[in-house]
Order: structure tokens, then sequence, then C-alpha cells
């Protein structure tokens, strides 16, 4: 999908989210998901092609995979949690989005354990 694509589908999905809003308001909120989804989908097709290109430069700078591994780990558990955050607050559930959104804040931060460690290996190596 391209930013066009993209675009043309929100619109048309908020328009018919906007119709259904004063009647059938669960409507709305089911358009919007399904819409979501399809541009989640469409996102996870380009997603390929930066994992291509993020591994190829850590070979060229001659890093460790485990830790491109890692941090394309933390991309995606930050886009799941921000698709997820934001269709709980769509739909009016914020306390439940500001859970998810906690939730993958900690993921982060232990998957960011053994690359600290390793920061702190090689600043100790300098001292």
């Amino acid at each position: 999908m391209d930013v066009i694509q993209v675009a043309m589908t929100g619109i048309v999905g908020v328009l018919l989210a906007i119709q259904f809003k004063s009647g059938k308001s669960e409507y709305g909120i089911y358009i919007v998901t399904g819409v979501s989804v399809l541009i989640f989908f469409g996102i996870l097709g380009q997603f390929s092609v930066i994992s291509d290109a993020v591994f190829e430069m850590g070979t060229f700078l001659n890093l460790d995979a485990s830790y491109l591994q890692t941090l394309m780990k933390m991309i995606g558990i930050t886009y799941v949690s921000e698709f997820a955050s934001a269709i709980c607050k769509d739909a009016g559930y914020q306390t439940i989005a500001v859970q998810i959104e906690i939730f993958a804040k900690i993921m982060i931060l232990l998957f960011c354990i053994p690359v600290l460690s390793m920061v702190m290996e090689k600043i100790g190596g300098f001292l």
C-alpha cells in the first residue's frame, strides 16, 4: 500500500464510521477497527523492507545480529502496542489503552537490559 491508498482508506473508513455514529455507534467502532487492521497489515508488508535494510546496515557496521534483532523486536512491540492502544482509546476504553502502553514500556525495558549491560561493559573497558 502506498501513502495515497492508506490515506484514502482511512478517510473512507472515518466517513463511514461518522454515518453510523448517531444511530448505531458500535458499528462505527467496528468499521474503524477493520480499517485500522487493514492499514496495519499494509504496513507489515513494508516492515520486511525496513528489517532487511537494518540488517544490511548492521553487517556493514559489523554489529552483532542479536542486537539488531532486539532493536527490531522493540520496534514491533512499540508499533503493535500503539495500534492496540489507539483502538482501545477510540472505543472509549482509555484505562485499557494505558495498561497496554505500560506493559509495552516494561517489555521494551526488559529487552533493553542486555543491550545496556553490553554498553556498560564497553564503558568499563574504556575506563
